[in-house]
């Protein structure tokens, strides 16, 4: 049998949406994206993404992931260029506080925005930004993992370092994405690198002195 497979054609059609989900959500934030606008842009009926999604809550979240896929595609494949801890974690840092990277949804930390703010009134939407937290401190604590079985740093506990250094990137991260006046991708870097080499007891050339 030769063509696509009807599978592979809905599985296209269902990215189509949540691209069109997450390019929407971005530029007019949540409360003002429909489901109808969604349908529109990416040339589908507003039943097919309900049929898909059940609802806009739901059409958030999953925009989120597949955004975020495209993230950690990204840095699993630069990650596993290194296996030394100081070239690894500068990757994670300019990962996030970057305010672009080619491969990604433009204005993705829209996204985010709009997650946190659902999260704060919708369990649902709670539930689902716990663990998309937690795969990102996972990815952290296991750079840092790394470093102690390969014995360039000393025995650590990675998960909590996992959660202060990537509470610490998203706070410098929104800080970059607003434009703030004073802290700059450069600033976020030196301030993120400089928590790093304190908290794990190793040096990076990068760090400013």
């Amino acid at each position: 049998m030769s063509g696509k497979s009807p599978l592979g054609a809905l599985d296209q059609r269902r990215d189509q949406m949540l691209v069109a989900a997450a390019e929407l959500i971005a530029e007019r934030g949540f409360a003002e994206t429909r489901i109808t606008d969604v349908a529109e842009r990416a040339g589908a009926s507003p039943a097919l993404v309900i049929y898909y999604f059940g609802t806009k809550d739901k059409l958030l979240t999953e925009a989120l992931r597949f955004s975020e896929q495209a993230f950690y595609t990204a840095a699993d494949r630069l990650l596993a260029g290194t296996t030394s801890l100081a070239p690894r974690l500068e990757t994670l840092i300019r990962l996030t506080c970057v305010p672009q990277t080619a491969d990604e949804i433009p204005g993705a930390w829209g996204l985010w925005f709009d997650l946190w703010a659902q999260a704060f009134r919708n369990p649902e939407v709670k539930r689902d930004r716990v663990e998309l937290d937690q795969r990102w401190r996972t990815m952290v604590g296991d750079v840092v993992r790394d470093a102690v079985a390969a014995e360039e740093i000393q025995p650590v506990d990675a998960d909590a370092f996992a959660v202060a250094f990537t509470a610490l990137l998203d706070g410098l991260s929104i800080q970059v994405a607003l434009e703030d006046p004073v802290v700059d991708p450069h600033v976020a870097f030196q301030v993120a690198m400089t928590f790093a080499t304190k908290a794990l007891g190793f040096t990076s050339r990068s760090v400013a002195r």
